[in-house]
């Protein structure tokens, strides 16, 4: 006699249906509460800004409260017509690499003599990394003072016997851009020297011992060993350093003006002139935006590197 099939008989074995909705689902995005604050500023300050920025930059606007003169492209040709847009291109591109050289190599060397055996190593790591921490603002009118022709530095070098290297440091052309690079390798190495030695605390300490069992020396396990597993820290760094140099400001304004005649001077004390000084708010918006395409452009390049490593 044939049984009857019930639903639980049908239904064994194979999850339950879900219940039907009647009409349409809403569409509502997990987080949308969240992000919505972060992307109204985005959209309605930097992108705003962004936009007005490229608007001003094809008028010819000297700050008068009526607005400006639409001239088209012209502002543009000017810039990169102007010998002082590309000597401040040339200054910035200085500026990276004698920075990056140094930084990486200092803060590497730095790195690997405290993960020894030093003693009072805490004391030394806080010297290092302290500049770090120091606003420009405050150091400036030191450094001013150190670089000064009757400064300690001029004092030192007479006094050592090099009385023909004392010079006026900040006031020459020949000599103020690599003031203005000494100090910011002094004041950015300690950076370097922090990431460094925490990415040397990943490697494993075996691999070091057994490179000196093998009879490797200190300046062979640096090379072979050290610097190879730091690549990736090394990348970043050049990475920072690129975008620190595009939009340096705070010590050639404060030291140099970009002065004299120019020599130290950067893209973001040259917009800084044109638009406070000289009000060229055209001018000088469009200055900024030729330095947001090279910044778009770095970081596309950074990015393209850091897909095919």
């Amino acid at each position: 006699m044939p049984t009857k099939t019930t639903d639980s008989t049908i239904t064994r074995g194979r999850a339950p249906a879900p219940p039907k909705r009647q009409g349409k689902a809403r569409l509502k995005p997990a987080g949308l509460g969240w992000i919505l604050p972060a992307f109204v500023l985005s959209v309605g300050v930097i992108y705003f800004c962004i936009g007005y920025s490229g608007l001003l930059s094809t008028q010819e606007n000297r700050g008068g409260t009526s607005g400006g003169t639409f001239i088209g492209a012209d502002n543009y040709t000017n810039a990169l017509t102007n010998p002082l847009f590309w000597g401040a291109i040339k200054h910035t591109v200085v500026f990276f690499v004698l920075v990056s050289i140094v930084q990486i190599s200092m803060g590497i060397v730095f790195a690997a003599m405290l993960h020894s055996k030093v003693r009072l190593a805490v004391v030394y790591k806080v010297i290092i990394f302290l500049p770090v921490v120091i606003a420009p603002a405050i150091m400036s009118p030191v450094h001013r003072r150190v670089f000064a022709t009757d400064g300690p530095l001029n004092w030192i070098l007479e006094h050592i016997g090099l009385e023909a290297l004392s010079q006026s440091w900040l006031a020459q052309t020949s000599t103020s851009l690599l003031v203005v690079i000494g100090v910011q390798i002094w004041s950015s190495i300690g950076f370097a020297f922090i990431l460094f030695y925490a990415s040397m605390g990943q490697i494993e300490p075996e691999i070091i011992e057994a490179a000196r069992i093998d009879g490797a020396s200190n300046l062979r396990v640096l090379w072979s060993l050290v610097i190879p597993s730091t690549r990736g820290t090394i990348f970043a760094l050049l990475v920072l350093n690129v975008i620190s140099s595009l939009k340096l400001f705070d010590y050639p304004y404060l030291l140099t003006r970009g002065g004299p005649v120019y020599t130290s001077d950067f893209l973001g004390t040259y917009i800084h002139r044109e638009a406070v000084a000289l009000t060229n708010l055209g001018y000088a918006a469009a200055l900024a935006m030729l330095l947001l395409v090279l910044a778009i452009g770095a970081s596309i390049l950074t990015n393209l590197r850091a897909r095919e490593r």
